[in-house]
């Protein structure tokens, strides 16, 4: 722990575990049991709602699983929340998403934790609960989020926190700033803010800032007055005005011209906006969301963007992260894809061979997951079945060689020992051992299953722990770190 870890409270703070993999139980005992609490566990979340329900106080903290077959951790934090408010809950789960963090945050838990987790992390996110169990009472937890927004797709402790941070500010009114490269998801981040929050029944309007002149930029944000300019035949509502109640989205502000800066600033200071060769102003109340590929502060020294604009549209800042700083997220976000594929098109889900998903996870993806959303695209319809092939994929990733000896050995080698290749042969192409056949299928299997162990040990017909036992007697960590199991 760093410095600034909070102490806790008390060495006998009691802390309640909720988690039906006995693995995983066991664990979190043993690193609370080492910070000096102590721990009582239930093996699924109707025994901790059942301790909830006894009303008598007794635990400082809860951590619960998510996923559990008797009852989840949203039951847990419910049952908490009503019988023992002031008992901060953390919850846990192997499927980080937005939708998750959005519900866990609005109903009131503590904080949302992503398996596999950082010891370090897990112990300070608990000391930090408990300090604050010291200081207030939970909150009773807000209405569940109207809308699921699928399409923010990751479990890396980067996009964990991304989720988090839009989850707590999708309810005030402050002015939020999104930045990040071209394709990292800026607008569904916007998107996220405005349906979680108050004025979901209110529109959302994006609005790209590259694609207009600034004259006609000036003409969509604030409207015009019939006659303002030639071709103005008609009075014309502006954008503004459109998203009123709601939120505006402004892709690429970073792009904006001196004079258009100026005019949002003053829309921004005074809440209301003037149509082109209009003469009264017109009251808006709009939230505004920006986004930006560009260092605005680095523009701001070098005189090409307003510094007063910039404090007005930084109040809150959310940094999506380069699909290459979380590649442990490629496995889940191909899984995304391949079921947004087949349920757009009504046909079964197709597959990717390991060799193809070593590849996409090593690749650099510049255009991020924009890029990785029309790679798959591309190679399931280039694919002569219904499974994905290294030759199937974009040449710049890595299957433009085909299924020659050499393509074939660089999938295998890539992201850390696949030895020979599934070739148009499968994978058996090569002639494998047996406990190298056994090898392969597992990770095909696995992949096929989006990394969840759980799941891949249902469709082998084994247990995980003899799963677990096979990964590790082949020096495997089961997919580059895709999902687990909850």
């Amino acid at each position: 722990m760093t410095a600034s870890t909070p102490t806790p409270t008390s060495t006998t703070a009691r802390v309640l575990v909720a988690e039906d993999d006995r693995v995983a139980r066991d664990l979190l005992c043993e690193i609370l049991r080492g910070e000096g609490y102590e721990v009582d566990t239930v093996d699924d979340g109707m025994g901790a709602i059942e301790r909830a329900q006894a009303g008598d106080g007794r635990y400082d903290l809860v951590v619960s699983d998510v996923r559990m077959e008797r009852s989840g951790g949203f039951d847990v934090l419910a049952a908490f929340t009503e019988k023992a408010p002031a008992t901060p809950v953390i919850l846990i789960t192997a499927f980080g998403d937005v939708t998750g963090a959005m519900q866990a945050i609005q109903r009131g838990a503590y904080d949302y934790v992503s398996k596999p987790f950082n010891i370090e992390e897990l112990r300070l996110t608990v000391a930090r609960a408990l300090e604050r169990r010291r200081l207030v009472a939970q909150k009773p937890a807000p209405s569940e989020s109207k809308t699921h927004l699928q399409d923010i797709v990751g479990k890396s402790p980067l996009m964990l926190e991304v989720y988090k941070l839009v989850a707590r500010v999708a309810a005030s009114t402050a002015t939020v700033l999104v930045e990040g490269e071209s394709g990292t998801g800026k607008e569904l981040v916007a998107r996220a803010i405005h349906t979680h929050s108050p004025r979901s029944g209110a529109p959302f309007v994006p609005v790209n800032c590259t694609a207009l002149t600034e004259s006609l930029l000036e003409s969509e944000l604030f409207g015009h007055a019939r006659g303002a300019f030639t071709g103005a035949i008609s009075a014309k509502r502006g954008l503004f005005e459109t998203a009123n109640g709601g939120t505006m989205f402004l892709d690429e502000i970073g792009d904006m011209g001196p004079k258009m800066q100026a005019q949002l600033l003053r829309t921004l200071q005074d809440g209301e906006v003037k149509p082109v060769g209009g003469a009264e102003p017109i009251r808006v109340d709009v939230r505004l969301v920006c986004a930006t590929n560009k260092d605005l502060d680095a523009e701001v020294k070098a005189g090409r963007f307003r510094e007063d604009l910039y404090f007005r549209i930084n109040v809150v800042t959310v940094a999506l992260p380069p699909l290459r700083e979380r590649r442990e997220d490629v496995p889940i976000l191909v899984a995304h894809f391949l079921a947004k594929l087949a349920r757009r098109e009504r046909r079964e889900a197709a597959t990717l061979s390991p060799e193809a998903l070593k590849l996409l996870a090593t690749y650099s993806w510049p255009g991020n997951v924009r890029e990785l959303e029309n790679a798959i695209e591309r190679a399931v319809a280039v694919a002569k079945g219904n499974v994905v092939l290294p030759s199937d994929l974009p040449p710049e990733v890595g299957g433009g060689a085909g299924s020659s000896p050499a393509a074939v050995a660089a999938a295998g080698g890539a992201g850390g020992g696949m030895a020979g290749g599934v070739g148009e042969g499968g994978i058996i192409a090569d002639r494998p051992n047996l406990a190298e056949l056994e090898r392969r299928y597992i990770q095909l299997v696995l992949a096929e299953n989006g990394g969840n162990k759980k799941k891949a040990a249902e469709k082998l017909g084994i247990d995980r722990r003899t799963l677990y036992r096979a990964l590790e007697r082949t020096g495997d960590d089961g997919g580059s770190g895709e999902a687990d199991d909850d």
